[in-house]
């Protein structure tokens, strides 16, 4: 049964080993093999706690929101909107101008 740990925000990077070790993606329950393209996830940043995920697992859970990025957990903290509804300048929703690294991996990986 998958079982992904509670944090506030995560950090992703894509990663892929060259040793036979096979794992569990803790979002759909499946065994990940260490040697296909996949994801390393950091909850909270912390290395020492990583779950290794498929990145096409990672990339359904960030659309639906899962798995917010620390930008989106500290922009959703912050809670304070504008007269329009927005946070602030340069804030159209869509990540506009102030898009992460995060996203734009996210970005490049769906557009594979």
């Amino acid at each position: 049964m998958p079982r992904l740990e509670s944090a506030r925000w995560w950090s992703a990077r894509s990663a892929q080993n060259r040793r036979p070790v096979t794992y569990t993606c803790p979002l759909c329950g499946r065994l990940l093999p260490a040697l296909s393209e996949h994801m390393l996830l950091l909850p909270e940043g912390d290395g020492s706690r990583r779950r290794h995920a498929h990145t096409k697992c990672v990339l359904n859970a960030r659309r639906v929101g899962r798995l917010p990025t620390r930008e989106e957990f500290e922009r959703s903290s912050r809670g304070t909107r504008d007269s329009r509804g927005g946070r602030g300048p340069g804030d159209e929703g869509d990540g506009g101008p102030r898009r992460g690294r995060l996203r734009r991996l996210y970005d490049a990986l769906r557009a594979r």
